[in-house]
């Protein structure tokens, strides 16, 4: 776990709305190394706000910085399945259930649905036939579904609704689901038992989600163009970077737009100093089919930190993986270790599903080379723009260096 420094913009919703106007812009999230000093950084916060968001000079001037307890990025996932502290798995717990519930991690229902239920394990105690039990969970719904799932009514029609009044879509996935949570063999089911193993089973099924203990960045992207006058505008987007890749998650509709992993992607950026601060994404796509390279631009003040922070995952990875054989002869597996890593379990492969990539909804660059020039249209794709990206054999994303002759068409 590390400390991070985040703008107050992460509050619960009753806080929220006393928060300065930069809140409502995002989080600024900086995650501290061993040789920061927070203090140090608490003085400096105005200056980094300036540089890597968009704030007005009074907003800035009225921000408030927190120290926040939050998951180390570069933590492998792993390495989580070992821990066997039951106060550091709730942290890492309560962390992944905020996520979820604030909607930062995107979820299909029925995962939501199967995390609410191990949340309503934890806070409710082993499943209870009854009617007691669904007026609990109808009372704390909020507490165990992200709230776009719990569609409760507001007003006169939600304080008359009765006791036995049928219960919605949400809340009764969430029921069934809750009922379905195993004890652990031959230990107290009680409220007051252990709950490591209802932790590690959140955590487990939170490993499964693409961008599980990413860091967060906000930026914006172009809309495709539409209608007859072909505008397009730019939408809010959440870039979110682990030690897996990069995904892009629009904002508003909570759902992934692109999800890459670090072979499959070049990246560079552009600093403010040459025009508006940008990170581009370059990977393989389809044009009516046939190859092409595929740019997205991303607008956002955090250009460089994202860019640094792609370089250190990469980095980390493969220093990662020169390390791994001298483990392997270091003994025996333990028991840890002989459970399913997040290479093992199966991807989420669902029609629709929130974490599939909607490149159609993504206005992109996509270029080719033919002769001496690069033009943004088909033929066969060769070359990239950007020589930034994982060692070439380690991934699936072949770059050939473009000739110094090139020109940009």
């Amino acid at each position: 776990m590390d400390g991070t420094e985040g703008n107050a913009g992460q509050p619960g919703p009753a806080e929220r709305s006393h928060r300065s106007s930069v809140s409502s812009v995002g989080a600024r999230e900086v995650q501290l190394k061993p040789k920061h000093q927070p203090y140090k950084l608490g003085r400096q916060w105005p200056e980094l706000l300036l540089r890597f968001t968009d704030a007005p000079d009074d907003d800035v001037a009225m921000d408030e910085p927190s120290l926040q307890f939050r998951r180390n990025v570069f933590f492998p996932k792993r390495r989580e399945l070992q821990i066997h502290d039951e106060e550091v798995l709730r942290l890492l717990y309560e962390e992944a259930k905020g996520n979820v519930l604030a909607a930062r991690y995107p979820c299909d229902v029925e995962d939501c649905e199967a995390l609410g239920a191990l949340v309503c394990r934890v806070q409710l105690g082993p499943y209870q036939p009854g009617q007691p039990t669904a007026c609990a969970v109808r009372e704390k719904l909020d507490s165990f579904l992200p709230a776009h799932l719990c569609k409760r009514g507001h007003g006169l029609f939600a304080a008359l609704r009765g006791r036995g009044a049928k219960a919605g879509p949400g809340e009764q996935g969430l029921l069934n689901a809750y009922c379905k949570v195993k004890e652990a063999a031959g230990g107290d089911s009680g409220r007051g038992a252990s709950l490591s193993t209802h932790y590690r089973a959140y955590l487990l099924k939170s490993h499964e989600l693409p961008f599980y203990g990413c860091a967060f960045f906000h930026g914006e992207v172009d809309k495709p163009a539409q209608g007859f006058l072909h505008r397009g505008g730019r939408k809010p987007v959440v870039v979110a970077i682990s030690l897996e890749g990069v995904h892009v998650i629009d904002s508003r509709e909570k759902h992934v737009l692109l999800g890459l992993r670090f072979q499959e992607l070049s990246w560079d950026h552009t600093s403010p100093e040459e025009e508006e601060s940008v990170l581009w994404l370059e990977f393989d796509g389809d044009n009516e089919g046939t190859p092409v390279n595929r740019l997205l631009k991303i607008y956002s003040k955090q250009a460089e930190l994202m860019s640094g922070l792609i370089e250190y995952c990469i980095e980390l990875n493969q220093t990662s993986e020169l390390a791994a054989p001298q483990e392997t002869v270091s003994g025996p597996p333990s028991a840890a270790s002989s459970l399913p890593s997040s290479a093992q379990r199966p991807q989420l492969q669902r029609q629709g599903s929130v974490v599939c990539s909607r490149l159609q909804h993504l206005s992109t660059i996509d270029y080719v080379e033919e002769g001496q020039q690069i033009k943004r249209v088909k033929p066969k794709r060769t070359t990239s723009f950007f020589s930034r990206q994982l060692s070439v054999g380690q991934g699936s994303y072949t770059v050939v260096q473009p000739a110094d002759s090139l020109e940009q068409g």
